[in-house]
């Protein structure tokens, strides 16, 4: 790798946020509580749905999948930022690069893949309750979790490849907070209108496609809720879907506007904190969104809760 410096660089310098040392104890302080709020939140709620057998259907299922996926991008992004917050030289590895790329875009790719998923969950839930068990079954819903899983990783695969494929010369100062797509791509020293082309594609597969299917699933739940004759039935029905639908809006809304356009007028800065608030915030705000909104699991954290309470009067006396 090292032979043809023309050609290829050994390691990468990430120039990260800021470079005020003040500031970068701050933030360090900061994301590593976030970090730590994310990860327990996640955990717990994947913990609850595996307890509570009130919680063993589909929609939870799919749930589960979305907090492995959350859990797992922020640790593919936010240690190696936590810890160049500390470094002063801030340098990653041309293969620890490379990692980082794959899964935090393989894992990007499945959440917007199970998202889609999860509104057709709640569409047949909606639309066609009557026969919800029966379409929803269990082996459907393992057939479409795999293929979310398998769909993100052969993406991410071939987006790797033809990203790392590209002579950078001796561009090696990433302007970014981790070896994310579009700042790799801007280190190449040769036309990158293929690999842009190939962005847009996996784009309009992975995110647009997946985006008009949850804004079509949602035209056909909102018809069907407006049809319901009692108050009651249509604030139930919406409350089936107001969570899913507020995490929809937060993961495309911060996708679309990052990479549906590769020429994107966002400045650098932006792009930065749109990666930090994917990759931080919104797994953190996912569970929090799901206890709030959602009775039933409300309903199984007071009966879990109730229970932890139970045993330890009964170990006190």
């Amino acid at each position: 790798m090292g032979t043809d410096n023309q050609t290829w660089v050994s390691d990468f310098i990430l120039l990260g946020l800021s470079s005020d040392w003040d500031a970068q104890v701050s933030l360090f302080v900061l994301f590593l509580v976030m970090y730590m709020v994310t990860m327990l939140g996640n955990c717990l709620i994947v913990l609850l749905i595996r307890l509570d057998n009130r919680l063993h259907t589909p929609m939870y299922f799919f749930l589960t999948n979305l907090s492995l996926v959350d859990v797992s991008y922020a640790t593919s992004i936010v240690p190696q930022l936590l810890a160049h917050f500390l470094a002063e030289h801030k340098s990653i590895p041309f293969p620890s690069c490379a990692a980082q790329l794959f899964f935090s875009l393989a894992l990007g790719g499945i959440e917007f893949v199970l998202l889609a998923v999860m509104a057709y969950d709640r569409y047949v839930a909606v639309c066609d309750p009557l026969r919800y068990s029966a379409i929803m079954h269990g082996a459907l819903c393992a057939r479409l979790a795999i293929t979310s899983w398998v769909s993100g990783f052969i993406n991410s695969l071939v987006q790797t490849a033809i990203t790392f494929q590209l002579p950078m010369c001796t561009n090696k100062f990433i302007d970014h907070i981790s070896c994310e797509l579009l700042a790799v791509i801007r280190l190449a020293c040769v036309d990158t209108s293929s690999n842009e082309a190939a962005i847009m594609v996996s784009s309009i597969v992975f995110l647009m496609t997946p985006f008009c299917l949850v804004l079509l699933s949602y035209i056909w739940i909102i018809s069907t809720i407006v049809k319901i004759q009692s108050t009651e039935g249509r604030k139930k029905a919406f409350h089936t879907c107001a969570s899913h639908l507020t995490v929809v809006a937060l993961c495309y809304g911060l996708a679309i506007f990052t990479y549906i356009q590769p020429h994107s007028s966002l400045s650098v800065l932006q792009e930065k904190l749109f990666s930090l608030f994917y990759a931080i915030l919104t797994p953190m705000l996912n569970p929090m969104i799901y206890s709030l909104r959602n009775k039933e699991v409300k309903g199984a954290w007071q009966k879990l809760l109730w229970k932890f309470s139970g045993l330890a009067s009964k170990l006190a006396t």
